[in-house]
């Protein structure tokens, strides 16, 4: 019997010294291009879609490989092959088998050309990669889609996590098949330090997948609320803290708000306005890896003044030698 050539290193475009790390990725650049999903209808597509999985058949497997090979670099294609003696002996080597995936999960009956069919058997292989659901293809259940959605939760709830509750809106069918809004609801575990901005990955509570597929995943986009106390500075938190002029100049012991409870906070003398002290590890952030809280001093002085403050004020201006612009 007689069949058409076909020359798989020109159908995936590679030299016929081509690595298999080379006609996997040409393979896969011409399934993307050519992928019936994307060109519904159109035949000629879809046999270059097809060709391109029978080509990638033969060269991937170095079996296959070697054996085609022996056909020589001389055919062309559009010229009659006729195979040569005992060759019906060596393609019995690979009649039967099924390649990855099976032949329920390739082309199916009759998706191989004769060509292909000539030198391999009936049984060469099926082409796992293929989806689409066209002639021989057999149509793979096609998982949801994934989806997004905002979630606004409190400073304190970011350093501490835990559970919450997450209302989504969703779009379902309604009585008499017309489509209608409902709620539906879901308990979520926030990570203890999370930031804002950050996602939270909910495995298969996205878009419903066809029969028999997987949903897709469902992604919490955080948003953090601003605080009335504290800014969040990347992992750190920032706190202004207001001193008087004398706690400033003296220094002094000041209970200050975390967002783990106040703590005792040491205030050294002589401390300027803008000047930050540190309280290790209550800022957000993973455990073992928590940023900090950052206690901004802000120096105030009374807007309205006393006789006996200003008489003061007035003594230690006259007495002090302190210059702040030198």
């Amino acid at each position: 019997m007689s069949v058409e050539y076909k020359d798989y290193y020109k159908i995936l475009g590679v030299g016929r010294d081509a690595s298999q790390d080379d006609i996997s990725k040409a393979f896969k650049k011409l399934a993307r291009k050519y992928h019936p999903d994307l060109h519904p209808g159109d035949k000629t597509a879809e046999g270059k879609f097809k060709e391109a999985g029978e080509a990638y058949e033969v060269l991937k497997d170095p079996e296959k490989r070697k054996l085609y090979d022996q056909l020589g670099p001389n055919w062309q294609q559009g010229q009659n092959f006729q195979p040569p003696p005992g060759f019906e002996n060596m393609r019995d080597n690979f009649s039967g088998q099924d390649g990855p995936g099976g032949q329920a999960g390739g082309f199916g009956a009759g998706g191989f050309s004769d060509f292909f069919e000539t030198l391999f058997g009936g049984g060469g292989g099926g082409f796992s990669g293929a989806r689409g659901g066209f002639g021989g293809f057999q149509q793979r259940p096609r998982r949801g889609q994934n989806a997004e959605a905002g979630f606004e939760i409190g400073l304190e709830d970011a350093y501490k996590g835990g559970p919450q509750s997450v209302n989504l809106q969703e779009q379902v069918a309604g009585p008499g098949g017309f489509p209608t809004m409902r709620t539906r609801t879901l308990k979520v575990n926030i990570p203890a330090g999370v930031r804002d901005g950050q996602k939270i990955r909910l495995a298969g509570q996205g878009s419903p997948g066809g029969p028999g597929a997987e949903p897709g995943d469902l992604y919490l986009r955080i948003k953090v609320r601003p605080h009335p106390q504290f800014k969040v500075k990347d992992d750190n938190v920032v706190f202004d803290l207001a001193l008087t002029p004398w706690e400033a100049a003296l220094g002094t012991t000041v209970r200050v708000p975390t967002l783990d409870g106040a703590v005792e906070l040491r205030v050294p003398p002589g401390v300027g306005s803008g000047a930050k002290l540190r309280v290790r590890g209550k800022g957000l952030g993973t455990a073992g890896k928590r940023g900090d809280e950052l206690v901004r001093i802000m120096v105030q002085t009374p807007k309205t003044l006393t006789d006996d403050e200003r008489r003061l004020f007035e003594e230690l201006a006259r007495v002090s030698a302190f210059n702040p612009r030198p």
